[in-house]
């Protein structure tokens, strides 16, 4: 049995090393283009336009290259929807799925990618660079156009770049599996070491809180108000008291909360009778996450009772929320799992299975029943004005990819 296990892993190496290198001066030269454009949640517009331009240009049947409505759906109002680019197979096999999304967040807007040696950063040090996940744009789309100027054998494949990932993994959620072209399993590229397979990841939870008080003159009769402010601040100072805010740990349930944005008020002399927060709540475990979105409610319901004017008048609020994601974990023999464990030893790459506290896209792939796991690209202090890409990971990466696109009859 070990012969015969040790003969089958050969086999795989000898098939995988035959598999054509991409091109890495011109995988950099692509992600370096790809990280000078504009595009955060909801403007991915120049992003999906460039994708397609550079499909066309190699060769891509206008007729395979479609775009969807989901930015019609979304929370905010889009440029695009999501781009999908589909391929018949020249080999047999079930269909496989490359995927990666096209936002950054706000921060990166103005990036300016400038090279020393092997790293990749914005020179303006106040924007980050957007190599999340304009990284893995350039590796999922590397794999698509090396596969059409080398007319390489491959399976069934469908490409597909996510739109507002960065807002609660819209693009993702909103998909149709029919447009896809129902493929058995897909692979997602995001932040991180080439080598990491994510196999899982946390369920996120948003909420929306409206704070209503009483407006009083703050200077002349500030007892007849009911500030929405301090009404807002008390939960918050409770939440963080009893332990359910930032890093929640209950016994053997562990989670997250974070109120993350706090709006109201438009003078010091008025007591403010108004106030918008956003927040989240996440937990691997969905029932746990449930107990954080109900003692984030209670905080607020203690709060509202806590705060009266002189005549015994309190405030309200009204608290609204949504699912972003549901939780995953995928065995670790499944199939997409087992593929990416061999083309990332086949370059030389150490596997490290991990288990994410943030949102993937895969977490929606993965609801809508296609098993997906994610591999990162060279990305370093994702969402930070210092992030980096590294060119050595990076040029793995677009290896891995291909392989992974090319290599059917091996895995």
């Amino acid at each position: 049995m070990a012969k015969a296990s040790k003969k089958a892993s050969a086999a795989k190496a000898k098939a995988l090393s035959a598999v054509p290198e991409a091109d890495g001066d011109r995988a950099i030269d692509l992600v370096m283009k790809l990280l000078a454009i504009p595009g955060k949640s909801g403007q991915e517009g120049a992003v999906a336009e460039f994708i397609k331009k550079q499909l066309l240009k190699a060769g891509a049947p206008k007729s395979a290259i479609t775009t969807d409505k989901a930015n019609s759906r979304t929370p905010i109002p889009g440029e695009t929807g999501n781009l999908v680019f589909t391929l018949p197979g020249t080999n047999r096999g079930p269909r496989r799925m490359l995927s990666a999304h096209m936002d950054t967040v706000p921060i990166c807007v103005g990036s300016q990618p400038v090279r020393t040696n092997n790293l990749v950063r914005s020179a303006d040090p106040t924007t980050g660079l957007g190599a999340d996940d304009r990284a893995g744009v350039g590796v999922t789309l590397t794999a698509a156009l090396e596969i059409l100027r080398q007319k390489l054998p491959h399976p069934p494949l469908t490409f597909c770049w996510f739109i507002q990932e960065e807002i609660g993994l819209q693009g993702a959620r909103l998909i149709k599996k029919s447009m896809l072209k129902n493929p058995r399993y897909a692979f997602n590229w995001d932040g991180g070491s080439p080598f990491k397979l994510t196999i899982g990841a946390t369920g996120g939870y948003r909420l929306d809180i409206d704070v209503y008080g009483i407006a009083a003159h703050a200077g002349g009769a500030p007892e007849w108000g009911v500030s929405a402010i301090a009404i807002a601040s008390l939960a918050i100072a409770d939440l963080q008291r009893g332990g359910w805010h930032g890093l929640i740990q209950k016994g053997k349930k562990v989670g997250t909360s974070n109120v993350g944005m706090v709006r109201g008020g438009e003078a010091t002399n008025v007591v403010t009778d108004y106030v918008q927060l956003r927040a989240e709540a996440r937990s691997h475990d969905p029932k746990f996450r449930q107990k954080i979105v109900a003692e984030i409610e209670n905080a607020f319901k203690r709060a509202t009772r806590e705060v009266k004017s002189v005549t015994g008048a309190t405030g309200s609020f009204e608290m609204r929320g949504r699912l972003d994601y549901e939780a995953f974990k995928l065995n670790e023999n499944e199939p997409c799992v087992e593929i990416a464990k061999t083309v990332v030893r086949s370059v030389g790459g150490e596997v490290q299975l991990a288990v994410a506290n943030g949102g993937v896209d895969a977490n929606w792939l993965n609801k809508h029943g296609i098993p997906t796991v994610s591999l990162g690209c060279g990305q370093l202090n994702q969402h930070m004005v210092t992030e980096q890409l590294d060119l050595d990971w990076y040029r793995d990466a677009c290896q891995i990819g291909l392989r992974i696109a090319t290599a059917t009859e091996t895995l």
